[in-house]
């Protein structure tokens, strides 16, 4: 403790986890509370480390690749396309029009779907299954529509090095039946925010509870929606050059509580489904892959993207046969980790659970990593894996 900081004395320390009805991954919570008011709070994760890392080391580039996907089966498509922005960017690959216009369609549709997911795990928290339930039907539409495109709900695999893989190219059929899904997911959805703003008993839930102040945002690196959501206007898709062509607002909101947090997400929905509308109707003509290019030696080359939680990193280098060196993913969720620890601090312990749901976490995709030095191993916090790996390029 420095000098002069104000000493507290905890009278109960309240765990949970690592295996827990009221968590849906395995981590642990470990809040510390006097007189049930939070005054700190610890999430440890590391429970599920795959090495998913090592496994890209050595690996041909585009039979890695494959394995990138894997990383997420909620962002598993933000995972390959991040993953082949990073060869792209190094070997100067250039991506035709036609290709991104796909790649951010299904991006969109992924955000859609991950979004509804958080709503639909928000409000089994709340306790409320009927809105729980709706949000899970809801999400089905674009579950469907990335089937579609990329032949599968889960693991579509549309991007490949050069552009998308030939089966992802849009028909003019295929074109309209996503319109179609699009107008009519949006109606419904509609009615079911307006649902939710009505009822006194979910917002009174959500309301005042969990503060992010936008200085505590930045000092804590909390980073998409969970930014946002504190006031800070900032989101990697407007500058990204695959998002050029499209016209969308960035959602920000000043409430910084749970509520803001919940709501930032559901006003990116209408602005998802107005890019989805804009790269159906001007889809550009012409190829959707370039092949024209050959692995080699590459130096270590990093990609940024916006996701559905925020900033996420690829990293790697190849060597002169164009085989996979030093592989490193940095997913949101650890930069959102010391945010989602402070925003609890100062609320009943009954809400603690709900204000992290509210920053949507995803955390078996974000354990790691061991550093060995002399002998001598030791896992990272959190904050430090940050502050090593860097939050922003």
């Amino acid at each position: 403790m420095a000098s002069g900081e104000k000493r507290v004395e905890i009278e109960k320390e309240l765990s949970f986890g690592p295996v827990h009805p009221a968590l849906i991954e395995p981590y642990r919570i470990r809040l510390f509370v006097n007189d049930e008011i939070v005054e700190d709070c610890e999430l440890n994760i590391n429970m599920a480390y795959r090495g998913i890392e090592k496994l890209f080391d050595g690996l041909p580039v585009e039979r890695a690749l494959l394995i990138a996907e894997r990383v997420c089966g909620i962002c598993s498509h933000v995972h390959a396309w991040n993953a082949v922005r990073v060869i792209e960017g190094g070997l100067k690959i250039e991506v035709p029009d036609r290709a991104n216009y796909i790649r951010v369609i299904t991006h969109e549709m992924q955000r859609i779907a991950s979004h509804l997911i958080l709503f639909g795990h928000a409000f089994e928290v709340v306790g409320h299954e009927t809105f729980a339930m709706r949000s899970f039907l809801l999400r089905e539409s674009f579950m469907d529509l990335i089937s579609y495109v990329g032949g599968n709900r889960v693991m579509p695999s549309v991007p490949i090095v050069g552009g998308v893989r030939p089966r992802a190219d849009l028909t003019e059929s295929l074109k309209r039946v996503i319109l179609e899904r699009v107008d009519e997911f949006e109606e419904k959805y509609k009615a079911y925010v307006t649902r939710i703003i009505e009822d006194p008993l979910v917002m009174s839930r959500l309301t005042g509870i969990g503060f992010l102040t936008k200085e505590d945002a930045i000092k804590f690196h909390a980073t998409g929606p969970t930014g946002r959501a504190s006031g800070w206007d900032y989101d990697l898709r407007t500058k990204m050059d695959e998002y050029k062509p499209f016209d969308f607002n960035v959602v920000t909101d000043e409430s910084c509580d749970t509520k803001a947090r919940i709501v930032v997400r559901a006003l990116e929905i209408f602005e998802s489904l107005k890019i989805i509308r804009q790269a159906v109707k001007n889809l550009p003509d012409g190829p959707v892959v370039n092949r024209s290019w050959k692995p080699g030696e590459m130096d270590f080359t990093t990609a940024l993207l916006e996701t559905y939680r925020g900033e996420l990193m690829h990293s790697y280098a190849l060597d002169s046969q164009g085989k996979i060196r030093n592989y490193k993913i940095r997913t949101p969720t650890p930069t959102n980790l010391a945010a989602m620890e402070h925003a609890c601090v100062g609320d009943h312990v009954t809400e603690a659970i709900l204000t992290i749901a509210s920053c949507d976490p995803c955390l078996t995709c974000c354990t790691r990593a061991e550093v060995v030095d002399s002998g001598k191993s030791f896992v990272l916090s959190d904050l430090e894996i940050v502050r090593k790996y860097g939050w922003r390029k």
